[in-house]
């Protein structure tokens, strides 16, 4: 994991925003039509933000890049949890370096 990308990709607070939904997906996600064990699909957070499509997609990317998102794909569907195992080696990075 790069931390300077990890860093790069919490610097934006609509990315923040997306993590913390995802930690509780029963809560910001109810309606979601697919089981929620599949993940948040991309279209949930255009709904609940109010973004387009396009920039969704590039926030999610760019957490995907950074290595705190995992894709799940079922067809034209993109899925989204976070990599809590990454998260917390993130962390434990950075509280043992600063």
């Amino acid at each position: 994991m790069d931390r300077m990308e990890v860093l790069k990709a919490l610097a934006h607070p609509v990315r923040v925003e997306f993590l913390e939904w995802m930690k509780e997906p029963e809560r910001h996600f109810a309606d979601q039509a697919h089981p929620l064990s599949m993940g948040v699909c991309a279209n949930q957070f255009e709904k609940r933000c109010g973004l387009s499509q396009s920039t969704v997609s590039a926030h999610l990317a760019t957490l995907e890049k950074a290595g705190l998102v995992r894709i799940n794909r079922v067809g034209q569907w993109a899925f989204y949890h976070r990599d809590e195992d990454k998260i917390t080696a993130f962390l434990e990075e950075l509280r043992s370096t600063l």
